[in-house]
C-alpha cells in the first residue's frame, strides 16, 4: 500500500508510520522510494506531535 503523502496538519500518527517503516525494513525494502517517503512522513508526524525526544529511539 503506498504511503499517504505528508501534508501540514494532517500527518498520520508517527507510531503508525513507524510500524510501516519497520515492516518495510523486515522485507528488505530500505532502498526503496517508499522507505524514503515514509521517513519524510514520519519526521513530519514526529514534529507535529512534539516527539523530538523519541526520534533516536524510533529511528
Amino acid at each position: 500500500m503506498p504511503p499517504t503523502p505528508a501534508t501540514p496538519g494532517s500527518a498520520r500518527p508517527a507510531a503508525v508510520i513507524n510500524e510501516q517503516i519497520r515492516a518495510l525494513v523486515e522485507q528488505g525494502g530500505v532502498r526503496s522510494d517508499e522507505y524514503l517517503e515514509l521517513l519524510v512522513e514520519w519526521e513530519a508526524a514526529v514534529r507535529s506531535e512534539g516527539l523530538r525526544s523519541d526520534v533516536t529511539e524510533a529511528a
